[in-house]
């Protein structure tokens, strides 16, 4: 079974538009978590920025006591971040690239280039018992990187093939990069989860890519709240992703 992780940066979003600096305020990301795993999400996805635009320190302890699925935290390989990732212990991270200027992650990490730092940082999270994912372009050199830094997962940056689904041509490609990158990753002994631009539409297509774990998805399921409720939003996304083979024959 493919399974989902709600990231509920966007609900954190939203509360800091009216409440940025502030102890309290709605709406209330841990609540959002708590109804995601309600309505069948396998686990929950936030990102401690550098810049906290979102999700705040206070977020990411409320969710380790309160998070009964899976607490993926998303951070950047800084210091300061790694130090609290070593307190909150979430039961993976995903090591991403972050630049002050972007709205959301945009483009996978360079893993090739600072694959001794990511290792260092590898050995420290599996130490201290969490799994560690690495999010990155389905490219074969960054792959490979992956692999020799020892993570357990990487994440294939999907946000191409998003941006591209409008084009069957270039749709096709994106879709074969990923297709390939995760039967490399397999190889390579990598468990596969992919993530960013996924929608209600495109995240059907994510069926012919071969042994992916989970699906990360936060920005359409929010949006689609808005109008229906989170609950149903999930569902919903559920109900698009279910029927995966695994990219097997058969496969939607």
């Amino acid at each position: 079974m493919l399974k989902l992780g709600v990231n509920i940066d966007h609900v954190a979003t939203l509360r800091q538009a009216r409440y940025r600096g502030r102890e309290q305020g709605e709406p209330d990301p841990v609540r959002a978590a708590r109804i995601c795993e309600e309505a069948g999400a396998h686990g929950i996805t936030c990102h401690l920025r550098e810049d906290r635009r979102h999700i705040v320190d206070r977020d990411v302890f409320a969710l380790r006591r309160t998070v009964r699925t899976r607490l993926n935290l998303e951070m950047a390989n800084t210091p300061e971040i790694v130090a609290i990732a070593l307190q909150v212990k979430p039961d993976i991270v995903c090591i991403v690239p972050e630049r002050r200027e972007e709205v959301t992650t945009e483009g996978g990490l360079d893993v090739v280039a600072q694959e001794p730092a990511l290792t260092e940082t590898r050995r420290r999270m599996n130490d201290a018992g969490i799994e560690v994912s690495l999010f990155i372009a389905p490219d074969p050199p960054q792959i490979e990187a992956a692999a020799r830094v020892g993570a357990q997962f990487v994440e294939l940056h999907t946000g191409r093939f998003a941006e591209a689904f409008g084009d069957p041509a270039q749709r096709e490609e994106e879709l074969n990069r990923l297709v390939e990158g995760a039967r490399l990753a397999h190889r390579l002994g990598l468990r596969v989860n992919a993530g960013h631009g996924l929608n209600y539409e495109n995240v059907r297509w994510l069926h012919r890519v071969p042994h992916l774990v989970e699906l990360n998805i936060g920005h359409s399921i929010i949006s689609r709240a808005v109008f229906t409720g989170l609950a149903r939003a999930v569902r919903d996304m559920l109900d698009a992703m279910a029927g995966y083979t695994g990219g097997m024959p058969g496969a939607a």
